[in-house]
């Protein structure tokens, strides 16, 4: 039994420890506005590792059927803040599947399924929040 405990609490301790990615609650820029949502350009396949480099910021209410220049298809991680819900389109001009997250931290957007082929990882080309 205690070799069983030793060889699964640092794989429970490791998947659990979503540490890269901030808390929903703790969306606030610099200025101390709130955030409704970050995408993140970097991946990993160590959860602590996600929600790294590049961070797009989208405020309360942003309407984005054209992200901005060099965001479209590169969000692999994503953390919605409190009361929020991000909605995302796969196309341009918010056409194609669409997914809606609520509250909460995605580390990694591979992991969600698009479609019965795709993940939403680097497929993100509009967004609502």
């Amino acid at each position: 039994m205690a070799l069983l405990l030793a060889l699964l609490l640092p794989l429970l301790g490791s998947r659990g420890a979503l540490a890269q990615c901030p808390a929903p609650a703790e969306l606030r820029p610099a200025n101390g506005t709130r955030l409704c949502a970050l995408l993140y350009a970097d991946n990993s396949p160590y959860y602590e590792q996600c929600c790294a480099g590049d961070a797009l910021q989208v405020p309360p209410d942003a309407d984005m059927p054209y992200l901005p220049v060099g965001w479209a298809g590169r969000a692999s991680s994503l953390v919605v803040g409190t009361r929020c819900e991000l909605t995302v389109w796969s196309r341009r001009a918010k056409a194609g599947k669409t997914r809606r997250f609520s509250a909460g931290a995605v580390p990694r957007l591979q992991e969600v399924k698009r479609g019965l082929f795709g993940n939403w990882n680097d497929a993100i080309r509009a967004l609502y929040c």
